[in-house]
């Protein structure tokens, strides 16, 4: 594939206006229509963003959402331009290699702000509220579920974004009543299919999708909505092995094990040590290879 020549390509990352900085993720212009996204190696956990970085999770985030982009065009267009950092930077740019396998070329759009939550099995809050009052989100359950375990019927759970601290969960009516009956039918519908389709695909791969949230966006010339930010990565969604353990291969590995720390938000967020960045980094990486049949050297050496 050759790069887009619509696209400006600059020589390095310092040439761009710099936008936001998230939790994982710096934002910058390209252009009026187009933005980069850069997926640093960040972790945040209870609202908290950790000094230590997790070694090529960046790269696991960009490369997998990539990887789910790409497999879900059939169900609702993205916002992805261009993935390779070799077609996104100038020709012998030192932050081609640099930001290899971290960098994507997106749409600018404006951002629908709910997050479309997907649950199908309980983990996480939904199996905290489950214990305490069998609901979850306010969907009444029946007694005796276990951890892990797949709900009668998958969820969609809205929440609302937050410019500052936590999202906030609302019931679907509420959406409606903010977004509109429609676009909140089209959203629900969309992320159902989502789920229900990479739930299959990931089974096959010999994995459960317990749940995972999306984020949408709308094409301010076309008025399109696009699905944007990330997609099944182990970030947004919660993975777990078919077979054997179930060992999270997703972030909630570090909020089960700042849990047992004591630490669930509130006072000095602890350190990560290395024991525990490097097998978090292990797991991620691990769940990649699982869904994308790819090592991710070999995936980062295909971005050259």
């Amino acid at each position: 594939m050759s790069p887009d020549s619509s696209l400006p390509r600059p020589a390095s990352l310092a040439e761009l206006p710099h936008l936001y900085t998230g939790k994982v993720r710096d934002v910058y212009e390209l252009d009026a229509r187009t933005l980069l996204m850069v997926t640093s190696n960040r972790v945040s956990a209870y609202d908290v963003v950790f000094a230590e970085p997790v070694p090529r999770k960046g790269a696991v985030l960009n490369l997998m959402s990539a990887y789910w982009f790409d497999r879900t065009r059939h169900i609702v267009p993205n916002h992805v331009v261009e993935t390779r950092a070799s077609a996104i930077f100038a020709e012998g740019s030192p932050d081609a290699e640099i930001y290899r396998g971290r960098v994507m070329a997106v749409r600018r759009t404006e951002p629908i702000r709910f997050e479309c939550v997907v649950r199908g099995h309980l983990d996480g809050s939904a199996w905290k509220e489950y214990q305490q009052n069998l609901c979850v989100c306010g969907f009444r359950l029946k007694k005796g579920l276990q951890r892990y375990d797949k709900i009668p019927e998958t969820l969609f759970t809205p929440a609302r974004k937050a410019l500052e601290g936590h999202d906030e969960n609302i019931r679907i009516d509420q959406m409606a009543a903010e977004l509109g009956k429609k676009e909140t039918k089209f959203l629900r519908d969309v992320s159902l299919d989502l789920y229900n389709f990479a739930y299959d695909e990931c089974g096959s791969r010999g994995l459960t999708l317990l749940d995972t949230k999306f984020e949408f966006g709308t094409d301010p010339e076309s008025g399109e909505v696009l699905l944007i930010d990330e997609v099944f990565t182990p970030d947004s969604s919660r993975y777990r092995p078919k077979e054997g353990e179930a060992m999270p291969l997703d972030k909630q590995y570090l909020r089960d094990a700042l849990a047992e720390r004591g630490f669930t938000g509130d006072g000095p967020a602890p350190a990560l040590d290395e024991a525990l960045l490097t097998e978090l980094s292990a797991r991620y990486a691990k769940a990649f290879q699982m869904i994308t049949g790819t090592s991710l050297d070999e995936a980062m050496a295909a971005q050259g």
